[in-house]
């Protein structure tokens, strides 16, 4: 799969399970699939939809949680 809709994310315990909830609920909302996979920093989260990333973003940024392209 691209990885051009991809973000890597510094999360660890319960932030990253507050990560994967949202990512779930994202996906689902924009009917697409997701996905996610370990970075050299951090894990990485993907989806399917460009727009779907950038609502993930979003997400990352009003919970403070960094996150970068990846």
């Amino acid at each position: 799969m691209a990885k051009e809709n991809c973000l890597i994310v510094h999360a660890a315990g319960k932030q990253l399970d507050l990560l994967r909830g949202e990512a779930s609920r994202i996906a689902k909302g924009s009917k697409v699939d997701w996905w996610i996979d370990r970075a050299d920093v951090g894990t990485r989260f993907c989806f399917e939809d460009v727009k779907a990333k950038e609502a993930f973003a979003i997400t990352c940024d009003s919970f403070g949680i960094p996150c970068r392209d990846g």
